[in-house]
């Protein structure tokens, strides 16, 4: 402090000033201070990380770098059990969500983590003082590669030294060799030349995927998504209650969040799930799976991905840039029409009826009437071919503190391996299959599947549902791949598939971007997002690879 402001501090006190003005003096000098220590606080970086702020929705736990014995990771450990720790390399996993008995996943979460810190080089080397950034070692899984090569012989031979009962590399066909039955020859459709494209589509649905490699209806499909003339909007139902227009004679309301049943002049229909947040938008911290907001782009990516890798499980969406006057408000009717309204920005804004976010403060709200969506194909109507709702066995609790069977009970697997339609055939290797599918994803929200009636048991899964994927590009959930690490069983072709994706010469996240880039609304995915999936495959393998080391508790005298 100077003199000059001592000295004037001073003749201040000197003159006689009131009790009331010496208080005042002092409160002002106490705010100075206490600024400037906050000033030098931020600037010599107190409880910072880095030397720029997070932003208040950023995720502060995935930036420090905190060491095992901190605070933090104290406190997290004895008191926050339930939440996710993170591993340096994102494979993250929650202690509580996985079963508490270590026999049951014989420590396969764990190690699955632990290797993941071992796919990188030591940071020691330094350039102008400076650490240089640490470089990924890239693991070819050349062991998983040498044992897909042994004969059934030698695979046996192998498992009876590490005591497994049952196989984890199955040869169990994703598709069947002879000819396969389709929903036109069992339903005996006459393809006619004023068929829609939708209805072609369906006549070819066989029982062991929605449309082949080579389907001329799948790329004809998108195309008139994307462009056929609108001519009528209705609120939709539940998806489990209805798909088509001879459901919707009249305005319904249902469904957990909002979608629109969209006719064409082509008499086809579509589901439109409107844009709700950017690319860039994640996965509220504070959100639970079953509450987290559904994402338009989520759904078209998800199809693409399930072209890419070979299932076929998926129905076709495209994205589409729609004039919310034109193509919606003037076209829809009743109470959907009474949502619609005038923003205070002069956006036009609407929000349907629905369980969840559909009221005046979470509208969806053009810009200024241009909104982005996704138009998703329906399936067949149920009077041509019903589908049957099964309840999923690795469904999650959907409750805040409570947990499913398969988070507590260490036998879990074994449980499901004896109940039909999980003791034969491929049905269990189609929730392995949709496991892996979740997983890249990041959807933790999978708590039923479909499959055709008229196909019987020996009938494909169907992948639906997943606006509420790709939300955490950061954040690698390993309880999504709770079935895979539980039964340890995976099909040899999605192996190699998955295999193939890691060594290249084209990696998972290059192949999304070439197959969305014909999109109208490309680019689909945040670049995070892709670099997840890459990311999340090899997880995937160093998962696999665990299995192939590790014995089982004979259980069952049941070979897979």
């Amino acid at each position: 402090m100077s003199r000059t402001f001592k000295s004037a501090i001073g003749k201040m006190l000197r003159s006689g000033l009131k009790w009331k003005e010496r208080i005042i003096i002092g409160l002002c000098i106490i705010v100075v201070l206490f600024t400037l220590l906050l000033v030098v606080d931020i600037q010599m970086d107190f409880g910072i990380s880095g030397n720029q702020l997070v932003a208040s929705h950023g995720r502060v736990k995935y930036v420090v770098d905190e060491g095992p014995e901190s605070v933090y990771n104290r406190f997290r450990n004895r008191l926050l059990q339930k939440t996710h720790s993170a591993a340096m390399t994102g494979a993250n996993f929650s202690k509580e969500t996985l079963p508490n008995d270590i026999s049951v996943l014989n420590g396969r979460i764990k190690d699955i983590a632990t290797a993941s810190n071992d796919a990188f080089l030591p940071d020691d080397k330094q350039k102008d003082g400076r650490k240089l950034p640490v470089q990924h070692r890239h693991d070819d899984f050349s062991d998983i590669v040498d044992y897909i090569m042994l004969d059934e012989y030698d695979r046996q031979n192998f498992r009876n030294e590490i005591d497994r009962i049952h196989a984890v590399v199955s040869k169990q066909k994703n598709k069947s060799t002879k000819k396969r039955r389709t929903i036109g020859e069992m339903k005996r459709l006459y393809i006619e030349k004023n068929s829609t494209t939708l209805e072609k589509f369906h006549a070819q649905i066989s029982e062991d995927e929605l449309y082949s490699e080579d389907s001329p209806y799948v790329d004809k499909l998108l195309r008139e998504m994307a462009s056929e003339t609108i001519t009528h909007v209705a609120l939709t139902e539940s998806r489990f209650q209805t798909f088509l227009r001879d459901i919707f004679d009249a305005q319904k309301t249902g469904g957990t969040q909002l979608k629109l049943v969209i006719d064409f002049a082509n008499n086809m229909q579509a589901l439109f799930k409107p844009m709700r947040f950017p690319r860039e938008q994640q996965t509220l911290p504070n959100h639970f799976y079953f509450t987290d907001y559904e994402r338009h782009n989520a759904e078209i990516a998800a199809f693409h991905l399930d072209r890419l890798l070979g299932f076929h499980r998926a129905m076709p969406v495209t994205g589409r840039l729609v004039n919310m006057t034109s193509e919606l408000y003037q076209k829809c009717e009743g109470d959907l029409l009474n949502t619609f309204f005038v923003s205070p920005s002069d956006n036009l804004c609407f929000h349907g009826k629905c369980s969840y976010y559909c009221d005046t403060s979470h509208a969806i709200c053009g810009n200024p009437d241009m909104l982005e969506g996704s138009f998703a194909a329906f399936l067949p109507s149920p009077k041509l071919a019903p589908t049957r709702v099964w309840r999923h066995p690795w469904r999650r609790s959907y409750h805040k503190r409570r947990k499913a069977q398969w988070e507590t009970d260490p036998n879990y697997c074994q449980l499901v391996r004896e109940i039909p339609p999980y003791d034969k055939g491929r049905r269990l290797f189609d929730l392995m299959d949709m496991s892996i599918f979740d997983f890249l994803m990041g959807n933790m929200d999978r708590h039923h599947y479909e499959t055709f009636k008229m196909f019987g048991n020996e009938t494909f899964t169907l992948h639906l549902d997943h606006g509420r994927g790709f939300g955490k590009p950061y954040y690698d959930d390993l309880t999504i791949l709770a079935p895979l690490l539980q039964c340890c069983l995976i099909r040899q072709s999605t192996l190699e598939t998955l295999i193939r994706f890691h060594n290249g010469p084209i990696k998972l996240s290059a192949a999304m971007r070439i197959s969305m880039s014909s999109d109208p609304i490309s680019p689909i995915l945040w670049e995070p997002h892709l670099e997840a999936l890459d990311r999340r495959v090899e997880l995937i393998l160093k998962g696999i690879r665990d299995c192939l080391q590790k014995g089982e508790n004979p259980v069952s005298e049941h070979e897979t």
